[in-house]
């Protein structure tokens, strides 16, 4: 059950967010083949990564964060989960 998963070191457990197929016009393509999602919530983070010092770093996005991430980043699950790498993510949004 990968809802229960917990990353390790620089891993982030992230769900797509789903977009509609849809037109710069705004009209809805139906049965289009969906293209894939570079937007999603994480849900998970590992402790972060370690310098060949042994010094530990901290990853910078947290668990409610928005990311935007490369197209074909990290490892699909199930339920639109995936795991990324946190150089994976380029960007994020933090509510609050």
């Amino acid at each position: 059950m990968l809802t229960s998963l917990k990353p390790l070191n620089d891993k982030v457990v992230v769900e797509r967010i789903e977009e509609e197929p849809q037109t710069a016009s705004g009209i809805y393509l139906g049965h289009a083949v969906p293209e894939v999602s570079q937007w999603g919530i994480v849900k998970a983070v590992g402790q972060g990564r370690y310098t060949v010092n042994g010094h530990l770093i901290p990853l910078t996005v947290q668990v409610g964060d928005t990311v935007f991430m490369a197209k074909y980043a990290g490892t699909e699950g199930e339920d639109d989960l995936i795991v990324i790498k946190e150089d994976e993510i380029l960007g994020y949004i933090r509510e609050g």
